[in-house]
């Protein structure tokens, strides 16, 4: 039987290798937003609003197929445009929003969940948050009951955390800076 090979991720040079070079009609694309279904709006918006600092931007409602949609993103929210088709235009026009989706009922559904990707079978993994300093904010998010998947001090990589929105999703939190000694 033969031995079997040593498994390791792409190189640095095959991972730039198998890059393309961007064509030029995608020069102003940008990446403006990440979905995540959510069971309770309420909760969602409460948590991504009040714990985590983010505005909503927008809501649009879909009755005829009943669901609603919530933008959010760290924007002031005194830079939002009043009118609604100019706020809408801006709206999609934000870098990296969260989308949260709402299928109308699910929130008086006993037996509604959402996969968070990090179980079999695995997927999506997280989002990710950056924030000054992270042993602050995780302070700040086990005194208002913030469920953790990985505190700061845990694990082999010091210095980042993960928490869980009410749906279980996990939130990658994060030091621009520090992220320079785990790399």
């Amino acid at each position: 039987m033969a031995a079997s090979a040593e498994v390791s991720g792409l190189s640095d040079e095959a991972a730039y290798g198998a890059c393309s070079e961007p064509d030029a009609s995608t020069k102003d694309f940008l990446f403006q937003q990440t979905m995540l279904r959510v069971k309770d709006p309420k909760k969602s918006l409460d948590f991504y609003t009040r714990v985590l600092g983010m505005t909503l931007l927008q809501k649009f409602d879909f009755p005829a197929m009943k669901f609603s949609l919530y933008f959010l993103a760290y924007e002031d929210k005194n830079d939002i445009p009043k009118d609604k088709a100019e706020r809408t235009a801006w709206t999609f026009s934000r870098k990296a929003t969260l989308e949260l989706t709402h299928n109308w009922g699910t929130e008086n559904d006993e037996s509604q969940s959402y996969h968070n990707g990090n179980s079999d079978p695995r997927g999506f993994g997280h989002i990710g948050i950056a924030v000054p300093d992270v042993n602050k904010a995780c302070k700040r998010f086990e005194e208002l009951g913030v469920k953790f998947v990985k505190k700061p001090d845990d694990g082999k990589m010091k210095g980042l955390a993960f928490v869980q929105d009410p749906d279980g999703y996990w939130i990658e939190i994060l030091n621009p800076n520090h992220m320079v000694t785990l790399t």
